[in-house]
């Protein structure tokens, strides 16, 4: 079965195993694992911040960033179809007690579009304090936020005195891309996330980074929802693994992305279906809704796993499991089942 639901559903590698069966552990509530100490020294290296904090997923990272940021009855700005406000099961308004507001279109917006949703001040409205940017954006189809909009957002929000928070769960796609260091497209923002599990092919985990004062309450926000974590370096190794030699290596998910909406994009009428060009390990194809659920169940019953982002948009990503020619395979596999689908 070749499987492009996500990228979060990879399976460690023998040598990653290997790594998590070796890790040094130690009690990390009490601070006392040297491999949790170990990633979060390297991911704050790499982000260019004062310190970082492990966490079992990039949802809880999101929540604790706005936690740290923001005040109840704040609201914060994000970008359409923004993970952080679509799929988190709205933590943001049962933990933090904040509202979202939308900026652009298609998960991306610029500094004009970021101000426009700013309330104006007064006591009966929301407090905008805390804007998020989302990098790569998972809806748009793994959209690269075009850094002259990052730059004049980020900056623009400093004006106005806003909070910033980038959630990069796949940052580590948006660097390999672009050429620019992670540390750079994180610069602009109090705290960034990443994700261990997407692309880095790691089992769980992420990391929340920024400075070191807002992460040691994000240590405590993180014991009070539940997340103290023991002898958890044996997961903290597979992400050290993952940092170290899988990180350069999503060039060829990018490639095999590419491979595949190529495929698409020959093959496909595009009365049927339209495959978006991507930028990085997504590949968007935008169908009617009723031949998107009915392609889904053709593709399975072919051995190609493919799932829906949205009911008009099916979604391919790209990871360590799929070679190039099961990437020719899948596209071969999915045509047909759009073309059946369209043709019933």
């Amino acid at each position: 079965m070749i499987d492009l639901r996500s990228d979060t559903v990879t399976r460690p590698t023998p040598a990653m195993r290997e790594a998590m069966a070796r890790a040094e552990v130690g009690d990390d509530v009490y601070g006392e694992d040297p491999t949790v100490r170990q990633l979060e020294d390297t991911v704050a290296t790499l982000l260019g911040k004062e310190a970082a904090l492990f966490v079992p997923t990039g949802t809880m990272g999101n929540q604790l960033a706005i936690l740290t940021c923001t005040r109840r009855g704040d609201e914060v700005i994000c970008g359409e179809a923004a993970h952080i406000s679509l799929f988190e099961a709205g933590a943001a308004a049962a933990l933090s007690g904040v509202q979202f507001t939308f900026a652009g279109k298609a998960g991306l917006f610029d500094a004009a579009e970021m101000e426009a949703a700013i309330k104006p001040l007064s006591y009966y409205v929301p407090r905008t304090s805390l804007v998020t940017l989302e990098n790569t954006h998972n809806v748009a189809g793994g959209r690269i936020f075009p850094a002259g909009d990052v730059a004049a957002i980020t900056r623009r929000a400093r004006e106005l005195g806003l909070r910033l928070h980038l959630d990069g769960a796949r940052l580590w796609n948006a660097s390999v891309a672009t050429g620019v260091a992670l540390s750079d497209l994180a610069a602009p923002f109090d705290t960034a996330t990443v994700c261990f599990s997407k692309g880095l092919g790691a089992p769980i985990g992420s990391a929340l980074a920024g400075s070191r004062p807002q992460m040691e309450d994000a240590r405590r926000l993180r014991k009070m929802l539940g997340a103290g974590m023991r002898q958890v370096g044996i997961i903290a190794a597979a992400a050290l693994y993952g940092i170290t030699h899988h990180r350069q290596r999503l060039a060829f998910d990018h490639e095999h992305a590419r491979l595949f909406w190529q495929r698409l994009d020959a093959g496909l009428d595009p009365n049927h279906a339209v495959a978006l060009e991507p930028e990085t390990n997504i590949v968007s194809i935008d169908v009617a809704a009723p031949v998107a659920e009915q392609a889904i169940a053709r593709a399975k019953a072919e051995g190609l796993l493919i799932s829906t982002i949205v009911p008009t948009r099916l979604r391919a990503v790209f990871h360590l499991d799929v070679s190039r020619e099961e990437t020719e395979t899948a596209a071969e596999t999915l045509m047909r089942a759009i073309r059946a689908a369209c043709t019933r």
